[in-house]
């Protein structure tokens, strides 16, 4: 009995452990649900981020953003198995970008435009870069004329603002991102702040 019980208080620390150990992490699916192209129902897709083993699954507005905790230290792994995931349940393969909570904090601290008044956050758009680009092709985007458009551009992120909104921008981020050779996908602050806000109270709930 002694051996027994032994064993179970061993299971359950290992458990404590485990979910202990599990970080919440935001992610990003781009282009889906757009002009009637790589229709996702969100309801479907946190049911498919359960078998992935992702729990706690929320989802935001319709156009794929997840906050879930996940054992994986890996995230450029656990990105190719969501986008894995969804191309075999739903026929097309988008890109996923993950950032931890520490990550989305920084993204928030390193707004460009934080001191600045009269900042429609609808208009500002926050493009989360798949990787780092190179030095020197960030110097090249910066050499880009983007008027009335600012762009900022910091590690992994993108900080635009549309002053004239973004039905017709003069700035053309497809042009933007052929010259980084690097995808991503973007988020107006307002999605920026829910997600975090969301992520913190998962987060807080540990």
């Amino acid at each position: 009995m002694e051996g027994w019980t032994l064993l179970l208080r061993r299971r359950l620390d290992r458990a404590r452990y485990t979910a202990g150990a599990m970080t919440v992490i935001i992610a990003m699916l781009r282009g889906v649900n757009v002009g009637g192209h790589n229709l996702i129902k969100m309801e479907e897709l946190r049911a498919l981020c359960g078998k992935l083993k992702l729990r706690d699954v929320q989802t935001y507005v319709q156009s794929g953003n997840l906050v879930f905790r996940s054992d994986e230290r890996d995230l450029a792994a656990l990105a190719k198995k969501i986008e894995s995931g969804i191309a075999k349940k739903f026929g097309f393969r988008p890109r996923v970008v993950l950032r931890t909570v520490a990550e989305m904090k920084k993204v928030m601290a390193r707004n460009p435009f934080a001191k600045r008044r009269g900042i429609e956050p609808n208009k500002f758009l926050v493009t989360f870069l798949a990787e780092v680009p190179s030095a020197e092709d960030c110097a090249r985007v910066r050499a880009i004329k983007t008027d009335p458009e600012e762009m900022y551009i910091d590690g992994q992120e993108a900080y635009i603002y549309y002053p004239n909104g973004m039905a017709r921008p003069k700035l053309s981020w497809p042009a933007v991102e052929r010259v980084l050779k690097v995808t991503g996908t973007a988020r107006n602050w307002n999605s920026v702040t829910k997600l975090l806000e969301m992520a913190e109270k998962l987060e807080a709930a540990q």
